[in-house]
């Protein structure tokens, strides 16, 4: 079995450096990404938040994510169990509306080949929605 945590670490430290290429290397070639049954990011289209799959779903989505201007991003902490890593993080993101701070849960979820087979954000979608409609 891969060591998922030491995994999710070097995914946090590439996304650091803005090292998409290096992210892509971890991801299974048919990743989930967002996929959730019903989620009301999904419905208002919040553009870094919608359901992708497969390694240009995720491409696109750090596409979206690098039009934001993020002033903080910390990883507060780590969980693994499984196949599963949770990811604690606090990031504050500057809108034409003011700073939108939030607290968010990373769910990873690991295929047998040690890859991310899934992964989720579980956020305030309230907190962005909002932001996205002032973007």
């Amino acid at each position: 079995m891969s060591d998922h945590l030491a995994t999710v670490s070097t995914i946090y430290s590439a996304f650091g450096k803005g090292d998409v290429p290096a992210i892509l290397a971890h991801v299974a070639d048919d990743v989930r990404w967002e996929d959730f049954a019903d989620n009301s990011a999904h419905k208002a289209r919040v553009p870094y938040l919608i359901k992708r799959t497969g390694k240009a779903g995720v491409g696109e989505f750090f596409k979206a994510v690098g039009a934001m201007k993020i002033t903080e991003f910390q990883v507060l902490g780590l969980m693994a169990g499984g196949n599963k890593v949770v990811a604690e993080i606090a990031i504050s993101v500057e809108t034409p509306g003011g700073l939108m701070r939030d607290e968010e849960l990373h769910l990873w979820t690991f295929d047998a080949a040690g890859k991310v087979s899934n992964f989720r954000h579980y956020v305030d979608t309230a907190k962005h929605i909002a932001a996205a409609k002032q973007a």
